[in-house]
């Protein structure tokens, strides 16, 4: 068995436990430190890490693979896994001393994020001064180093927009989640005030759009070639798309024991119109996952190849997306209004799909309108002025 092979096998072996710990992990708003170190024990974290530290330099799709049949047990689960898991791909980008920072001593080193302009930098000499307040920064709990975007400053202007890396120790977590979704993320508040970066780990969002950045002179192979902008909203949605498969699968075995008495004992699983409805859901799943599967994909085999990437099919990636998302949660929709009233019982996995899945929609990278215009504005052959593609 390869490599990836054995990663993918260890966590289909852990679902089982994950899907006992769904209600544990809501309850306590954070992933348990027990499925954290299990997930680790499998190789998953390190499927997007480099290999001079230890990683698999694995295909995007392995690693989405992963993430789907995670967050198909426990959304919050998956959601973290995701986040936490794309987060190597992303410091494999910064310049090879950042890198030595964070993995030089320890290769199982999380980092979490925020990468929303919630503070700004100053630049100074040898580096920047940050502060600000971050929202969001999904298991965070379980880490060491945090990613933080925003934007730099030099004589009160702006100059430049960054993502900075920041360790534990010039930071500090605010516990502040408290949601109606995706409650066992731990996406808690980061703190930073007027705090030291050096210039090596910050990154310019500039360069990573042109996919041209500075960890590439020692993370040459394809997997560091690929687009921010196809690879991290991407990872928002393959855990949701997880979800809706994680509601599917509870949703058909809960309808093939249930016994509808308003309509004189009948069982649902005799009911046709209950059979439409799992088949429309599982048809949106399955275009939703081959669609986002598929593009990333080409994508990938063109980097192998040493290709351009076309930027239509970047902005493809970017409309499939954000579609895959849509397509997921009308699929949960349509099995959570065909479950009856025993579903919305607490404890429930289809209401907690249902709730994990509509939380997760309302992240940044889920602005469908936002990518449908920009895949249009490129079919007109405009210019589309947009950093995430």
């Amino acid at each position: 068995m390869s490599e990836l092979a054995a990663v993918i096998a260890g966590v289909r072996d852990l679902l089982p436990v994950l899907r006992e710990r769904a209600q544990e992990t809501e309850d306590a708003r954070r992933i348990p430190a027990e499925s954290v170190k299990a997930l680790q024990e499998t190789g998953f974290f390190r499927l997007l890490q480099p290999k001079p530290y230890g990683g698999l330099e694995a295909d995007p799709v392995t690693f989405y693979t992963a993430v789907k049949l995670i967050a198909s047990a426990c959304g919050s689960t998956g959601w973290v896994a995701s986040i936490l898991g794309v987060h190597p791909w992303h410091v494999a980008l910064f310049d090879a001393q950042a890198q030595a920072d964070v993995w030089g001593e320890d290769h199982d080193v999380r980092i979490s994020s925020s990468y929303a302009p919630m503070g700004k930098a100053t630049v100074v000499e040898g580096g920047y001064r940050l502060s600000g307040r971050w929202s969001f920064s999904s298991g965070s709990d379980h880490c060491t180093w945090v990613l933080l975007g925003g934007p730099a400053f030099a004589d009160g202007k702006p100059v430049d927009f960054c993502t900075y890396l920041v360790p534990i120790s010039d930071y500090s977590i605010v516990d502040v989640w408290d949601t109606v979704g995706l409650r066992g993320t731990g996406s808690n508040d980061i703190v930073v005030e007027d705090v030291f970066v050096p210039k090596h780990r910050a990154l310019s969002f500039m360069a990573t759009s042109k996919c041209k950045t500075p960890g590439q002179e020692v993370n040459p192979g394809p997997l560091y070639r690929l687009p921010y902008g196809s690879v991290h909203p991407s990872t928002i949605t393959a855990p949701i798309i997880g979800m809706a498969q994680g509601a599917y699968d509870a949703h058909v075995e809960h309808q093939g024991k249930r016994v509808r008495a308003a309509y004189a004992g009948e069982q649902s699983k005799e009911d046709p119109f209950s059979k439409v409805r799992i088949a429309e859901a599982g048809s949106e799943i399955d275009a939703a996952w081959l669609q986002l599967t598929h593009n990333i994909d080409e994508l990938y085999q063109l980097a192998c190849k040493g290709e351009k990437l076309p930027f239509s099919t970047r902005l493809r990636v970017r409309r499939d997306q954000v579609r895959g998302t849509e397509r997921a949660i009308s699929a949960i929709d349509r099995l959570f209004e065909n479950s009856g009233g025993r579903a919305l019982q607490r404890g429930t996995p289809i209401q907690r799909f249902w709730r994990d899945a509509h939380a997760g929609r309302v992240h940044a990278a889920n602005d469908a309108e936002r990518a449908y215009v920009m895949f249009g504005t490129g079919e007109f052959g405009l210019p589309v002025e947009n950093a995430m593609v």
